[in-house]
């Protein structure tokens, strides 16, 4: 369940400051020589891979980034300061080749995974570096060096961060439609989606995040049945789910019916797949009589033990577009606090790791 988000950018590191040709012209000081300081180094790209960064949809405003450079040295030996470094932020599994040769600079995993992709330019030294018995006065020094540039290749091997389960005809390839750019089949028959589908979802002011339509799941999927095992594979990928419900064909008396028979399907294949984050979704709120089926749902939900852990029930209508804001909002709210959670125990492992090297 993998698609390639691409971007191709310029990177140039900083150039290294100038020496500087200078000499000593203290007060009763004859002859005080030469005191030119060294420049400095200019500034590497450094790419740095963080959670915070779901696609590489932010190329698309900036494609040019470019280092300080190191400042010039100065009289009395001042050396110039370093430029500093710039870091771009990718986000995990982004492949970085060059694009004039193809060659694989780096293929970014784990989160905080760092890779100088352009070294500053070396400062030049000062005339005062070049005294020597027989040249006690240089009245030159270097120049500095130029820094490193070239074009990326980025290409992000994405998994998508929300997946979309539910039994057939729950509205999963609408809702896909309704919230990204993806153009899933679209009809009213059994497992109209026979391969899952990804989008990438913007919302213009949150980082975009990236939803997959999974193809229905029916009783005994966890076996193999209906389009089997592999939808649950690509389900155990994401990161949270949107747990699509039809209110339209609520059974009143057993409203949980569909919600319960998909949630067993996960904990049968995995426990953990069962303990993903989920946001219950009521569709099709624009039909008749739907709306009061809803109700009977919620009231049978807030009793479940699962909705303890993940109390978020949303009521939408995919075709009419109605409610789709409030679940967007919802969604990155909670892969905020799962990055945010991520990012403590990414922490608290540095630190136990320099606990024990400290042992």
């Amino acid at each position: 369940m993998k698609f390639i988000d691409e971007a191709t950018i310029t990177v140039r590191s900083g150039d290294g400051g100038s020496g500087c040709v200078s000499f000593r012209r203290d007060r009763f000081v004859a002859r005080g020589g030469p005191d030119g300081g060294d420049g400095g180094k200019g500034g590497d790209v450094i790419l740095m891979t963080t959670s915070r960064k779901r696609t590489l949809y932010h190329f698309q405003f900036k494609r040019q980034f470019k280092a300080p450079s190191g400042r010039n040295g100065q009289g009395k030996q001042k050396t110039g300061r370093d430029g500093d470094e710039l870091i771009i932020e990718i986000p995990p599994g982004t492949v970085v080749s060059d694009a004039d040769t193809g060659q694989v600079l780096k293929d970014f995993v784990h989160p905080d995974e760092t890779y100088i992709v352009a070294k500053g330019g070396r400062g030049g030294q000062g005339n005062k570096r070049f005294t020597t018995s027989t040249n006690r006065a240089p009245r030159f020094a270097q120049p500095g060096e130029p820094g490193e540039g070239l074009t990326l290749r980025l290409e992000l091997k994405l998994l998508a961060d929300v997946g979309i389960i539910g039994l057939p005809n729950a509205g999963k390839s609408t809702l896909t439609r309704a919230v990204s750019s993806a153009t899933p089949e679209v009809g009213a028959y059994p497992f109209t989606t026979l391969t899952p589908s990804l989008g990438v979802v913007q919302t213009g002011w949150a980082e975009p995040f990236v939803v997959a339509d999974i193809p229905g799941l029916i009783e005994g999927a966890h076996q193999g049945a209906g389009l089997g095992i592999r939808f649950l594979r690509h389900t155990e990928r994401t990161r949270m789910l949107i747990h699509l419900i039809d209110a339209s064909v609520i059974d009143p008396d057993n409203p949980l019916a569909a919600y319960e028979s998909i949630n067993k399907e996960l904990s049968l294949y995995s426990e953990k797949l069962a303990e993903k984050p989920q946001i219950v979704v009521l569709n099709k709120l624009d039909v008749a009589e739907a709306d009061e089926l809803a109700k009977v749902f919620r009231a049978a939900l807030k009793k479940h033990p699962v909705f303890r852990r993940n109390p978020i029930c949303l009521s939408i209508s995919a075709i009419a577009r109605e409610g789709i804001e409030e679940l967007k909002s919802e969604t990155i709210q909670l892969l905020d606090r799962l990055n945010e959670k991520q990012q403590k125990n990414v922490l608290r492992g540095r630190k136990k790791g320099r606990r024990k090297g400290g042992k």
